[in-house]
Protein backbone atom coordinates (compact mmCIF):
# COMPACT_ATOMS: atom_id res chain seq x y z
CA UNK A 1 0.00 0.00 0.00
CA UNK A 2 2.89 2.38 0.77
CA UNK A 3 4.30 1.79 -2.71
CA UNK A 4 0.91 2.56 -4.27
CA UNK A 5 0.54 5.82 -2.33
CA UNK A 6 4.05 6.82 -3.32
CA UNK A 7 3.30 6.11 -6.97
CA UNK A 8 0.09 8.15 -6.91
CA UNK A 9 1.84 11.05 -5.16
CA UNK A 10 4.56 10.92 -7.82
CA UNK A 11 1.91 11.27 -10.51
CA UNK A 12 0.53 14.46 -8.92
CA UNK A 13 2.57 17.62 -9.57
CA UNK A 14 4.03 19.13 -6.43
CA UNK A 15 3.99 22.85 -5.61
CA UNK A 16 6.95 24.94 -6.87
CA UNK A 17 9.86 25.38 -4.49
CA UNK A 18 10.17 28.78 -2.85
CA UNK A 19 13.54 30.46 -2.90
CA UNK A 20 14.87 33.36 -0.88
CA UNK A 21 12.33 36.13 -0.47
CA UNK A 22 9.47 33.82 -1.37
CA UNK A 23 10.23 33.69 -5.11
CA UNK A 24 9.46 30.51 -6.99
CA UNK A 25 12.29 28.44 -8.41
CA UNK A 26 11.72 26.78 -11.80
CA UNK A 27 12.47 23.27 -10.51
CA UNK A 28 9.37 21.13 -10.01
CA UNK A 29 9.16 18.01 -7.88
CA UNK A 30 7.39 15.89 -10.51
CA UNK A 31 8.01 12.45 -11.91
CA UNK A 32 6.07 10.82 -14.71
CA UNK A 33 5.09 7.19 -14.29
CA UNK A 34 3.27 4.74 -16.53
CA UNK A 35 -0.15 3.39 -15.62
CA UNK A 36 1.27 -0.10 -16.11
CA UNK A 37 3.57 0.44 -13.12
CA UNK A 38 0.63 0.80 -10.70
CA UNK A 39 -1.85 -1.58 -12.36
CA UNK A 40 -1.24 -4.19 -9.65
CA UNK A 41 -2.53 -1.74 -7.03
CA UNK A 42 -5.75 -0.71 -8.82
CA UNK A 43 -6.93 -4.02 -10.26
CA UNK A 44 -9.10 -6.73 -8.71
CA UNK A 45 -7.30 -9.99 -7.97
CA UNK A 46 -10.48 -11.98 -8.66
CA UNK A 47 -11.35 -10.68 -12.16
CA UNK A 48 -8.02 -9.01 -13.11
CA UNK A 49 -9.91 -5.91 -14.23
CA UNK A 50 -9.81 -2.36 -12.87
CA UNK A 51 -11.64 -1.94 -9.57
CA UNK A 52 -15.36 -1.19 -9.90
CA UNK A 53 -17.31 -0.37 -6.71
CA UNK A 54 -14.08 -0.89 -4.79
CA UNK A 55 -14.75 -2.83 -1.58
CA UNK A 56 -12.15 -3.41 1.13
CA UNK A 57 -11.83 -6.22 3.68
CA UNK A 58 -11.59 -4.55 7.11
CA UNK A 59 -9.37 -7.27 8.57
CA UNK A 60 -6.47 -6.99 6.07
CA UNK A 61 -7.37 -3.93 3.90
CA UNK A 62 -7.19 -5.82 0.60
CA UNK A 63 -9.53 -4.37 -2.04
CA UNK A 64 -11.64 -6.00 -4.77
CA UNK A 65 -14.63 -5.26 -7.00
CA UNK A 66 -17.76 -5.44 -4.88
CA UNK A 67 -19.57 -7.94 -7.10
CA UNK A 68 -16.47 -10.16 -7.31
CA UNK A 69 -15.94 -10.16 -3.54
CA UNK A 70 -19.59 -10.78 -2.66
CA UNK A 71 -19.78 -13.72 -5.06
CA UNK A 72 -16.54 -15.13 -3.65
CA UNK A 73 -17.71 -14.81 -0.03
CA UNK A 74 -20.91 -16.74 -0.76
CA UNK A 75 -18.81 -19.91 -0.55
CA UNK A 76 -15.69 -18.74 1.33
CA UNK A 77 -14.85 -16.84 4.53
CA UNK A 78 -11.22 -15.90 3.83
CA UNK A 79 -9.55 -13.02 1.98
CA UNK A 80 -8.79 -14.02 -1.64
CA UNK A 81 -5.32 -12.44 -1.40
CA UNK A 82 -3.86 -13.32 2.00
CA UNK A 83 -6.31 -16.11 3.03
CA UNK A 84 -6.87 -14.58 6.46
CA UNK A 85 -10.23 -15.58 7.96
CA UNK A 86 -12.54 -12.57 7.68
CA UNK A 87 -15.22 -14.07 9.94
CA UNK A 88 -16.25 -17.65 10.56
CA UNK A 89 -19.95 -17.20 9.76
CA UNK A 90 -20.63 -13.58 8.67
CA UNK A 91 -17.76 -12.42 6.41
CA UNK A 92 -19.99 -10.00 4.48
CA UNK A 93 -20.34 -7.89 7.63
CA UNK A 94 -16.61 -7.14 7.60
CA UNK A 95 -16.26 -5.55 4.18
CA UNK A 96 -16.96 -1.96 3.23
CA UNK A 97 -17.17 0.32 0.20
CA UNK A 98 -13.86 2.15 -0.36
CA UNK A 99 -14.91 5.41 -2.00
CA UNK A 100 -11.41 6.91 -1.81
CA UNK A 101 -9.86 4.00 -3.72
CA UNK A 102 -12.62 4.10 -6.36
CA UNK A 103 -12.11 7.84 -6.88
CA UNK A 104 -8.37 7.25 -7.35
CA UNK A 105 -9.00 4.49 -9.92
CA UNK A 106 -11.42 6.68 -11.91
CA UNK A 107 -8.91 9.56 -11.92
CA UNK A 108 -5.98 7.39 -13.01
CA UNK A 109 -7.68 5.34 -15.76
CA UNK A 110 -8.95 7.50 -18.67
CA UNK A 111 -12.53 6.80 -19.74
CA UNK A 112 -13.16 4.06 -17.14
CA UNK A 113 -15.93 5.82 -15.24
CA UNK A 114 -17.73 6.90 -18.43
CA UNK A 115 -17.52 3.35 -19.84
CA UNK A 116 -18.86 1.83 -16.59
CA UNK A 117 -21.80 4.25 -16.44
CA UNK A 118 -22.60 3.40 -20.07
CA UNK A 119 -22.62 -0.33 -19.28
CA UNK A 120 -24.94 0.21 -16.33
CA UNK A 121 -27.36 2.31 -18.41
CA UNK A 122 -27.43 -0.36 -21.13
CA UNK A 123 -28.07 -3.02 -18.47
CA UNK A 124 -31.12 -1.19 -17.09
CA UNK A 125 -32.45 -0.42 -20.58
CA UNK A 126 -32.09 -4.07 -21.57
CA UNK A 127 -34.22 -5.13 -18.60
CA UNK A 128 -36.75 -2.38 -19.32
CA UNK A 129 -36.04 -0.69 -16.00
CA UNK A 130 -35.65 3.01 -15.24
CA UNK A 131 -32.06 4.15 -14.85
CA UNK A 132 -31.41 5.07 -11.17
CA UNK A 133 -30.87 8.75 -10.43
CA UNK A 134 -27.38 8.29 -9.00
CA UNK A 135 -26.17 6.70 -12.28
CA UNK A 136 -27.71 9.55 -14.29
CA UNK A 137 -26.00 12.11 -12.10
CA UNK A 138 -22.58 10.49 -12.31
CA UNK A 139 -22.89 10.13 -16.09
CA UNK A 140 -23.75 13.80 -16.63
CA UNK A 141 -20.97 14.90 -14.32
CA UNK A 142 -18.39 12.74 -16.11
CA UNK A 143 -19.57 13.92 -19.54
CA UNK A 144 -19.39 17.59 -18.58
CA UNK A 145 -15.92 17.07 -17.16
CA UNK A 146 -14.67 15.40 -20.37
CA UNK A 147 -16.31 17.97 -22.67
CA UNK A 148 -14.70 20.86 -20.82
CA UNK A 149 -11.26 19.32 -21.27
CA UNK A 150 -11.80 18.41 -24.94
CA UNK A 151 -12.93 21.94 -25.82
CA UNK A 152 -10.06 23.49 -23.90
CA UNK A 153 -12.44 25.51 -21.77
CA UNK A 154 -11.09 27.17 -18.66
CA UNK A 155 -13.20 28.72 -15.95
CA UNK A 156 -12.28 31.52 -13.60
CA UNK A 157 -12.23 30.88 -9.86
CA UNK A 158 -15.23 33.16 -9.43
CA UNK A 159 -17.38 31.25 -11.93
CA UNK A 160 -16.24 27.91 -10.54
CA UNK A 161 -17.11 28.91 -6.99
CA UNK A 162 -20.48 30.23 -8.14
CA UNK A 163 -21.35 27.00 -9.95
CA UNK A 164 -20.14 24.89 -7.03
CA UNK A 165 -22.35 26.78 -4.58
CA UNK A 166 -25.36 26.49 -6.92
CA UNK A 167 -24.81 22.74 -7.36
CA UNK A 168 -24.43 22.29 -3.61
CA UNK A 169 -27.66 24.20 -2.98
CA UNK A 170 -29.50 22.00 -5.49
CA UNK A 171 -28.12 18.85 -3.84
CA UNK A 172 -29.10 20.09 -0.38
CA UNK A 173 -32.66 20.78 -1.52
CA UNK A 174 -32.96 17.40 -3.24
CA UNK A 175 -32.66 15.27 -0.06
CA UNK A 176 -31.59 12.30 -2.23
CA UNK A 177 -34.98 12.10 -3.94
CA UNK A 178 -33.27 11.65 -7.31
CA UNK A 179 -31.39 8.58 -5.98
CA UNK A 180 -32.51 5.04 -6.68
CA UNK A 181 -35.23 4.30 -4.10
CA UNK A 182 -35.79 1.22 -1.96
CA UNK A 183 -39.10 0.20 -0.34
CA UNK A 184 -38.65 -1.31 3.13
CA UNK A 185 -40.84 -3.02 5.69
CA UNK A 186 -39.44 -2.79 9.24
CA UNK A 187 -40.79 -5.51 11.52
CA UNK A 188 -40.01 -6.09 15.20
CA UNK A 189 -39.30 -9.70 16.15
CA UNK A 190 -38.74 -9.19 19.87
CA UNK A 191 -41.21 -8.81 22.73
CA UNK A 192 -38.79 -6.39 24.42
CA UNK A 193 -39.41 -3.69 21.78
CA UNK A 194 -42.60 -2.30 20.35
CA UNK A 195 -43.42 -2.15 16.68
CA UNK A 196 -43.39 1.00 14.59
CA UNK A 197 -46.67 2.75 13.86
CA UNK A 198 -45.52 3.20 10.27
CA UNK A 199 -43.40 0.23 9.35
CA UNK A 200 -43.42 0.90 5.59
CA UNK A 201 -40.82 3.40 4.43
CA UNK A 202 -39.17 4.39 1.16
CA UNK A 203 -35.70 5.91 1.07
CA UNK A 204 -32.50 6.31 -0.92
CA UNK A 205 -30.63 3.14 -1.88
CA UNK A 206 -27.48 4.91 -0.66
CA UNK A 207 -28.78 5.01 2.94
CA UNK A 208 -27.00 2.62 5.28
CA UNK A 209 -28.11 0.22 7.99
CA UNK A 210 -26.76 2.76 10.49
CA UNK A 211 -29.29 5.31 9.20
CA UNK A 212 -32.09 2.79 9.80
CA UNK A 213 -30.82 2.13 13.34
CA UNK A 214 -30.90 5.85 14.14
CA UNK A 215 -34.38 6.16 12.61
CA UNK A 216 -35.78 3.27 14.66
CA UNK A 217 -34.07 4.46 17.86
CA UNK A 218 -35.61 7.92 17.43
CA UNK A 219 -39.09 6.53 16.78
CA UNK A 220 -38.91 4.19 19.81
CA UNK A 221 -37.25 6.79 22.08
CA UNK A 222 -34.26 4.55 22.75
CA UNK A 223 -31.23 5.98 24.56
CA UNK A 224 -28.81 4.73 21.88
CA UNK A 225 -29.07 3.29 18.37
CA UNK A 226 -26.23 0.93 19.29
CA UNK A 227 -28.76 -1.11 21.27
CA UNK A 228 -30.29 -2.43 18.04
CA UNK A 229 -29.57 -5.21 15.56
CA UNK A 230 -31.15 -5.17 12.09
CA UNK A 231 -31.55 -8.48 10.28
CA UNK A 232 -32.38 -9.66 6.78
CA UNK A 233 -33.18 -13.34 6.25
CA UNK A 234 -32.26 -13.88 9.94
CA UNK A 235 -28.73 -12.55 9.29
CA UNK A 236 -27.41 -9.51 11.16
CA UNK A 237 -26.48 -6.65 8.83
CA UNK A 238 -23.31 -4.58 9.18
CA UNK A 239 -23.90 -0.93 10.01
CA UNK A 240 -21.99 0.32 6.95
CA UNK A 241 -23.95 -1.74 4.41
CA UNK A 242 -25.98 0.39 2.02
CA UNK A 243 -29.55 -0.64 1.27
CA UNK A 244 -28.58 -1.21 -2.36
CA UNK A 245 -25.91 -3.63 -1.19
CA UNK A 246 -28.45 -5.44 1.01
CA UNK A 247 -30.95 -5.75 -1.85
CA UNK A 248 -28.34 -7.08 -4.28
CA UNK A 249 -26.80 -9.60 -1.87
CA UNK A 250 -29.80 -10.76 0.17
CA UNK A 251 -33.00 -9.84 -1.70
CA UNK A 252 -31.92 -10.24 -5.33
CA UNK A 253 -34.70 -12.51 -6.59
CA UNK A 254 -37.45 -11.46 -4.22
CA UNK A 255 -40.20 -8.92 -4.72
CA UNK A 256 -40.34 -5.55 -3.00
CA UNK A 257 -40.53 -4.44 -0.28
CA UNK A 258 -37.26 -5.41 1.37
CA UNK A 259 -38.24 -7.09 4.65
CA UNK A 260 -36.00 -6.21 7.59
CA UNK A 261 -36.36 -7.14 11.26
CA UNK A 262 -35.01 -5.31 14.29
CA UNK A 263 -34.37 -6.51 17.83
CA UNK A 264 -32.25 -5.65 20.90
CA UNK A 265 -28.53 -6.04 20.18
CA UNK A 266 -27.01 -9.48 20.74
CA UNK A 267 -23.23 -9.81 20.91
CA UNK A 268 -21.76 -12.35 18.47
CA UNK A 269 -19.31 -14.83 19.97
Amino acid sequence: MYGFIGAVCAAIPAQPLLGAGGTQTPKMLTRKIKLWDINAHITCRLCNGYLIDATTVTECLHTFCRSCLVKYLEENNTCPTCRIVIHQSHPLQYIGHDRTMQDIVYKLVPGLQEAEMKKQREFYHKLGMEVPGDIKGETCSAKQHLDSHRNGETKTDENSNKETSEEKQEEDNDYHRSDEQVSICLECNSSKLRGLKRKWIRCSAQATVLHLKKFIAKKLNLSSFNELDILCNEEILGKDHTLKFVVVTRWRFKKAPLLLHYRPKMDLL
